[in-house]
Formats: C-alpha cells, structure tokens, sequence
C-alpha cells in the first residue's frame, strides 16, 4: 500500500487546497462557522516556487479573496518560533494595507483574516488556556472587550494536538481536526461522515500516488528539520554566548543564509544593535525580501 503525504506538511497542504479550492471555502467556513458563509474564493497565490521548497524559515501559505472582498491567509506549522505570531500579524496588516489603491475610501476596506492551523501547544501557562484550543483575536479594548472596533482585523487559531486531545463536539470542525491528526489511520477516516473531509483524503490519495509530489514533499520535509536543527543550534549558541551575543549570533547566520554574505553595513548594524533591535531583525528576516527590508534602509 502506498504511503500517504502527510497534510500537516505544507507543501502537501498549499497543492491540497490550492488545487481544490472548494475544499478551502468548506475549509474557511467549518473553522468560522459563527460568522457568515462564504460560498467562492480566488486563490491570489496559487504557485509554488522550487527556491520555496528548500528556503529557510519559509512558510508555503494559502492567500485567497471571498467574492466580497475578505481576504483569507490560512496556512499550517508544525513548528514553533518565538516570533511566528509577529510574522502573522505582519502579513494580517500588510495584507489589509494593501487593499487600497491610492485615493480611494477606507470604507472600501474589506476583512483581513489569518487562519492557521498549529500542530503544536501555544498557550500552556494554566489550566483556562490548557483547556482551550480554539482562539480568535480581534481589536478589542483591554477593560471593556466588549467594545471593538470591529473584525476587519482577525487572527484564528486552532491548536491541533490540544483540540485532539480536548474531543470537540461532533461536526466538520472535529472531522477536518480528525483528518490532520489521524489521516493515517484507515479506519478512523472511514468513519468521518463529513464529506469535504472525504474528498480531502481523496485528494491525499492522489498526490500520494504522483512521484514528483511525493519527492518535492521530500525535499520540503527535509529542509524543516534542516531548519529546526539550525535553530536548535543557534539556541546552543545563544547560552553559550550569553543572550545578546547569541541572538547576533544567530541573526548573522539567518541573513547570510536567505542573502549570501553579510555586507560590511550590517555588521556595523549589527555591533551597535540593541536586544529590542536584534529581536525586531530576527522577526523581520523572515518576511524580507532583501537586506533593506530587514534593516529599514
């Protein structure tokens, strides 16, 4: 029997719905089903470039448009970063800021929601949040969270592994849980009723049947532990070196990876840096499409 891809791998994940989008419009509604249904998305980022695949600290994520406007920016991690909420709420606001083209309304603006899926535990710190895997941020005020400005700015999340353990209610928001945590498991999704999840695991079937699928979800697997061992390594570094040195220490190796040798600008940067700075730079390294982008020149 042929062994399946794994949907929690994101290359997987990006063919799965890009290549389906009606599995992602049941996607978005079965993990919104509180707010209005949605019946068609444009995917806005269908491609996926080989440099993606192999690329450090690279999320291969899912950007969609409803029919009135929403934006939609759901994607998969499987693994934890001190700064992967920052990165988030980047992409959620330059995904709103980029609505509008110059000279038109604000009343134009449409929602801009992130959507992910964590296979691991984020919040742990007591028993309220261990008893709790599904989380919607909104701009809220802090002594009266009844008051909002709104959603156009929301960030859902969905705690995999918690969720599983937790058993939520029967519905297509446990069988989608059911299918990125026990796809294996034959039995198990045969007795998943929910047909959007049906057709998910069919279309796992096939891409698990596709060479060249199988051997880029390869590549992409081996390039996350690639990266985890660099940061594992980076960590080392860090109380080695003491915090400061150790996050210079590791910046300096993330920019020459994504950019090739450090320019004698950086370093300069980099020596008269302070932790706030670093930490900023960390963040910003994984979202920037050049040196100047990471360091605001």
């Amino acid at each position: 029997m042929q062994t399946l891809l794994d949907p929690t791998n994101d290359y997987v994940f990006k063919r799965l719905f890009v290549e389906a989008p009606e599995l992602l419009v049941a996607l978005i509604n079965d993990l919104r089903p509180d707010l209005p249904t949605i019946s068609s998305v444009k995917i806005l980022n269908p491609n996926i470039e080989p440099s993606e695949l192999s690329g450090k600290y690279i999320i291969l994520d899912v950007l969609a448009r409803d029919a009135e406007g929403h934006c939609y920016n759901v994607e998969i991690q499987v693994r934890r970063y001190g700064a992967w909420h920052k990165r988030g709420l980047f992409y959620l606001a330059r995904t709103l800021g980029g609505q509008l083209l110059a000279g038109e309304d604000y009343q134009e603006l449409r929602s801009s929601v992130g959507l992910h899926l964590l296979a691991f535990d984020l919040f742990t710190s007591t028993e309220s949040e261990r008893q709790q895997a599904l989380w919607r941020f909104e701009m809220r005020d802090e002594t009266q969270p009844q008051v909002s400005l709104g959603n156009i700015l929301q960030m859902n999340l969905i705690e995999l592994n918690k969720a599983d353990r937790l058993g939520l209610p029967p519905g297509p928001l446990r069988a989608w849980i059911t299918f990125f945590k026990h796809w294996q498991e034959e039995l198990t999704m045969a007795a998943v009723a929910h047909e959007p999840v049906q057709q998910a695991m069919n279309r796992i079937r096939v891409l698990s049947a596709d060479e060249e699928a199988r051997r880029l979800a390869f590549v992409r697997e081996r390039a996350l532990h690639d990266e985890v061992s660099f940061l594992n390594e980076a960590k080392r570094e860090g109380h080695r070196e003491g915090h400061h040195a150790g996050m210079g220490t590791m910046l300096r190796k993330q920019v020459a990876l994504k950019f090739g040798a450090l320019p004698d600008w950086v370093d300069k940067q980099l020596a008269s840096a302070t932790d706030s700075q670093l930490e900023d730079w960390v963040v910003g390294v994984l979202t920037a499409d050049s040196l100047e982008d990471v360091f605001h020149q």
